[in-house]
């Protein structure tokens, strides 16, 4: 593989735009998983090359239901993006995350039900391990380019994600408590579990902008209220992804520990004579590497 980085961002509620691109251009790229969330804007910040999609769409159009996900992570493996880092927003469900603060995510909860969720299905199938969904060594990158910003920042978390678009009941928010959760939102998955199909190592920043419904001395969740923590959510992701990116400059891209890249070398199950041609034509970028 390319010992360059090619660091992709989906940008999340309040992050619509990357500051700063070199040479920024739009790009165009046509998927066979139908209409992606956008265009994707191409640049540089420094050496590092960057690959920059708003998964709501201009104009945030795109509920989290709506968002096409598979669309999104094969537009950005056709754009030959290495790594994909996610910034999110999210509701706290515990005291020590506070809004304005940055929770590094390791663990994931999928309560969504309403999504495509895999690229493979009837006519190649395969399987593959999700036990530890983040990249570590993404997301420590991610997490001292925050610190280095300023930002307050918290290594590790469970992040449950609810289909939405309704916030939580009152009951929701302290069962969600209840199972040990850190933080709520409606958009990394099946974001993630795509990202590892694609063998695309992925990692979240997922920015706090309230605390959910459980916490009895704030107000209940609102747009309004959001809205208010999310211009410098914002601001702070835009320096911690310039950071990020002056980190990298001069670092080779080599394949991480975790076998991320190559982790569809065992999880085709069905075999290459009994394979549907048409899946598989859709799967050439996603796939390709491991398909004949």
């Amino acid at each position: 593989m390319s010992s360059k980085w090619v660091l992709g961002v989906l940008g999340g509620s309040g992050l619509y735009e990357i500051d700063g691109l070199e040479n920024a251009r739009e790009e165009h790229i046509v998927t066979p998983w139908g209409v992606p969330s956008g265009n994707v804007m191409r640049g540089n910040i420094g050496d590092v090359e960057l690959v920059f999609l708003p998964r709501h769409g201009k104009g945030h159009r795109l509920s989290p239901t709506h968002v096409n996900y598979r669309a999104n992570i094969d537009v950005l493996k056709r754009a030959g993006v290495t790594d994909i880092l996610s910034i999110s927003a999210v509701g706290s469900l515990q005291q020590q995350y506070a809004p304005g603060h940055f929770v590094f995510i390791d663990q994931f909860i999928d309560r969504t039900f309403a999504r495509e969720k895999s690229f493979f299905g009837e006519g190649c199938v395969a399987h593959v391990s999700m036990a530890h969904p983040i990249c570590e060594r993404l997301s420590g990158l991610a997490y001292e380019a925050g610190l280095s910003v300023g930002a307050t920042c918290h290594k590790g978390g469970t992040y449950i994600v609810m289909e939405g678009p309704q916030f939580s009941t009152y009951a929701e928010s302290q069962l969600y408590r209840s199972w040990g959760c850190d933080v709520i939102g409606m958009t990394n998955m099946p974001e993630s579990k795509l990202a590892r199909e694609a063998e695309i190592p992925y990692a979240t920043v997922a920015m706090v902008t309230d605390y959910d419904c459980w916490h009895e001395e704030e107000e209940d969740v609102s747009v309004e209220s959001v809205m208010k923590i999310m211009a410098s959510n914002s601001a702070n992701a835009k320096k911690l992804i310039r950071t990020l990116c002056a980190n990298l400059e001069g670092v080779p891209r080599t394949n991480g520990p975790q076998g991320i890249e190559t982790c569809l070398d065992y999880a085709l199950i069905t075999p290459p004579d009994a394979r549907d041609p048409e899946l598989l034509a859709k799967l050439d970028a996603v796939a390709g590497r491991v398909l004949p």
